[in-house]
C-alpha cells in the first residue's frame, strides 16, 4: 500500500507514550503520574482489552509492587492474594519423581513470600489505578510504526491502520492510524517485542552485549478436584520428558477456586529440529506426578509466549534519544527463578523516575542516562547478577551438569564471587538446528483428549481471534530459502515450533509449498526467534487481534 496515497494520519501529542499494557508498561504510567500528576501520558495496547495477551505462569516476587503500591495488601480489590505455602522442586525421569531438599537449594531460590498470581488479573488492576491517576489507556491498537524526527530521535509511534485487506488496499471500513507523539517513548513490549526488535537494531542497542537468549513458555489453566487442589502449592520440575541436551522445565501453581497453573519451557536453543515444545508439554502432563493432579480436572484455557532468557550479559543498552526499553522489552527475566514480573515494574520505576526529571527540567526526545546508568546497581541487576551463569552452563554442560554446577555458582554468589566470572551465551537460539538428517525423528503419542490435546483445539481455548481478510503479519522474506533450507535442509520445523499450528508444509503436483495459518497466531513470537534463516519476521496485526487470555 502507497502510504503517499493515503490521507494523513492524526496526530496526539503526549508528555509520555507508552507501548503495552503489561507490568512494566502499566507501571510506568503509574509511577509517572505518582511523581507529577501534570504529566499526559498514553498508554496503547494491541490485545482487545489489557490482559488479553498477558501471559505468565506465575509467582510473583512482590518486591516491585511494595515499591510502586506499597499499599496493595490492603486494597480489597487487589487480586494478589495467594501466597506460596508450599515450595517443591522435581527432578523427573520417565517413571519417577526424585524430589531436591529445599536445603540444598540456592537461597535465591526459594518462594518464601512469594504470590501465585493471574498475572492477566494484577494488569487489569494495575490499569484502574492508572485510569484513576489520569492514564489515558487504548486497548485495541496495535502500535505498528516508531516515528523519528529530523535529527533520528524516537517522537512516538503510530498505530496499524484497520480495514487493510489481504492485498494490502484499504477496504470499505477502512480507517487511518493515528500518530501518539511523545517527548520520551518507552517500550513495554514484552520479549521480543516487534517495535522494541527495530529500535535495538536501529540505534545498535545490542553493541558490546551478548547475545540475546529466549524460551517458550506453553501453559494451561485447570479446574481440577477438590481432593487433590492444594492451595498455595507451588512445584517445579526438571528432567523428562526433555532429554539432558535440551534445556528447560515446567513448573505447577495451585491458587484460587480450584485452578491450577500448569505449565512447560523449553529453551529455545534446542538442536533438533523434530522436537516439537507443544508435544513435549503434552507427554509430561502424563507423567504420574502430574497426571494425579489433572486427572478428571477440565482444561479452561491454553496459551503460549517467548521468554526472555539471556538476563545479565545479553541486556542491550537501554536508552536512546526518546525513548527506553523496559521491562520484558529489556531481557530482564530471571531465567533460574522464573520470574520476570518483579523486575519489569522494578525497571519501569527507574525509567519513569528518570523521564519525569528530565521533563522536569525541559528536556525532551534525548537519552535517559540515569535509568541506564543505575540499573545494574539497582535490585535488578543484584537479581540478575547471582544467576548470570545459569543459562550458559545448561547450554554448555546439559541439563544434569549445567544444573548443578549453576546451583553451586549461585550458591558462591549470594557471598558476592563467581567461580565462572561471567560466561557467553555463544551463537543465537535460531543458528542452534543441526540439519534434519542428522538427527533422529521423534514419535509423539496420539492425545487422549482428556488430559493431552492437539494444537487446534488448544487455539480455541486461547480464544483467538483475528481479522482473517487483513495482510498476513508473519513476514517471509524469502520464499525460495524457506523451501530449500528450512523444509529440505531442516525438514519443516515451523510445523512443530510453532504452539499454534500456524505453519504448514503442503505438496502441490511436485513443488513444496508453505502454507500460514495466520489467524491461529497466539503472538508468542517464536517463529522471529527460531526460524534457522531469521527469514520469518512476526510484525503487530490489526489492534485487537490475537489471543484473548480471560486470567492468564
Amino acid at each position: 500500500m502507497d502510504n503517499n496515497a493515503l490521507p494523513a494520519r492524526e496526530a496526539m501529542e503526549f508528555d509520555v507514550v507508552i507501548v503495552g499494557a503489561g507490568p512494566a508498561g502499566l507501571a510506568a504510567a503509574i509511577r509517572l503520574k505518582q511523581v507529577d500528576p501534570s504529566l499526559h501520558v498514553v498508554l496503547v495496547e494491541k490485545g482487545s482489552e489489557v490482559g488479553a495477551h498477558v501471559l505468565s505462569g506465575a509467582v510473583i516476587d512482590p518486591i516491585g509492587i511494595d515499591r510502586l503500591l506499597p499499599e496493595w495488601r490492603t486494597d480489597p480489590a487487589c487480586p494478589i492474594r495467594q501466597p506460596v505455602l508450599d515450595d517443591r522442586f522435581y527432578w523427573l525421569t520417565r517413571k519417577h519423581a526424585i524430589r531436591i531438599p529445599t536445603r540444598a537449594m540456592p537461597p535465591l531460590m526459594s518462594n518464601e513470600g512469594n504470590f501465585i498470581v493471574s498475572l492477566g488479573e494484577v494488569c487489569r488492576w494495575l490499569a484502574k489505578k492508572a485510569e484513576d491517576l489520569g492514564v489515558e489507556i487504548y486497548p485495541g491498537f496495535a502500535a505498528s510504526e516508531v516515528l523519528y524526527g529530523d535529527k533520528g530521535q524516537v517522537i512516538g509511534v503510530a498505530t496499524g491502520d484497520m480495514g487493510v485487506g489481504r492485498d494490502g488496499k484499504p477496504m470499505d471500513d477502512y480507517t487511518r492510524g493515528i500518530e501518539l507523539r511523545g517527548r520520551y517513548t518507552l517500550f513495554a513490549e514484552g520479549a521480543r517485542g516487534s517495535l522494541s526488535k527495530t529500535v535495538i537494531e536501529r540505534f545498535g542497542l545490542q553493541a558490546g552485549r551478548d547475545t540475546p537468549k529466549f524460551g517458550l513458555g506453553i501453559k494451561e489453566l485447570w479446574q481440577v478436584q477438590p481432593q487433590v487442589h492444594r492451595p498455595g502449592m507451588v512445584q517445579h520440575t526438571l528432567g523428562w520428558p526433555l532429554s539432558n541436551d535440551t534445556g528447560g522445565g515446567s513448573f505447577l501453581y495451585h491458587f484460587g477456586e480450584r485452578l491450577v497453573a500448569v505449565g512447560f519451557v523449553v529453551h529455545l536453543n534446542y538442536r533438533n529440529p523434530w522436537l516439537s515444545p507443544f508435544e513435549e508439554f503434552q507427554r509430561f502432563k502424563t507423567h504420574g506426578l502430574v497426571r494425579a493432579t489433572l486427572e478428571d480436572g477440565k482444561r479452561l484455557v491454553y496459551g503460549a509466549r517467548a521468554i526472555s532468557e539471556g538476563g545479565w550479559q545479553s541486556v542491550p543498552r537501554l536508552v536512546f534519544p526518546g525513548g527506553a526499553l523496559v521491562g520484558c522489552a529489556a531481557g530482564f527475566v530471571n531465567v533460574a527463578r522464573i520470574k520476570g514480573s518483579h523486575n519489569a515494574i522494578l525497571s519501569a520505576i527507574l525509567a519513569a523516575e528518570d523521564a519525569a526529571a528530565a521533563l522536569k527540567s525541559g528536556r525532551a526526545h534525548d537519552e535517559l542516562a540515569g535509568y541506564e546508568d543505575g540499573w545494574r546497581t539497582s535490585p535488578i541487576g543484584q537479581d540478575l547478577k547471582k544467576v548470570r551463569n545459569l543459562k550458559p552452563l545448561l547450554s554448555k554442560l546439559g541439563t544434569a551438569a549445567g544444573t548443578l554446577f549453576g546451583g553451586l555458582d549461585m550458591w558462591t554468589n549470594t557471598a558476592g564471587f563467581s567461580m565462572f566470572g561471567t560466561l557467553r551465551h555463544g551463537h543465537p537460539d535460531h543458528q542452534a538446528l543441526l540439519p534434519s538428517s542428522a538427527t533422529p525423528k521423534i514419535a509423539y503419542p496420539k492425545p487422549d483428549g482428556k488430559l493431552t490435546f492437539d494444537r487446534l483445539s488448544s487455539v480455541f481455548l486461547s480464544n483467538t481471534n483475528q481479522t482473517e481478510n487483513q495482510p498476513v503479519h508473519l513476514r517471509v522474506a524469502d520464499a525460495a530459502l524457506q523451501a530449500s533450507s528450512e523444509h529440505d535442509v531442516y525438514g519443516g520445523p515451523s510445523t512443530r515450533y510453532c504452539p499454534a499450528g500456524v505453519y504448514e508444509w503442503t505438496t502441490q503436483g511436485e513443488q513444496n509449498v508453505y502454507v500460514i495459518n495466520a489467524q491461529n497466531c497466539v503472538h508468542c513470537k517464536t517463529c522471529d526467534i527460531k526460524d534457522p534463516n531469521g527469514n520469518i519476521t512476526w510484525t503487530a496485526p490489526e489492534g485487537g487481534g490475537g489471543p484473548n487470555y480471560p486470567n492468564m
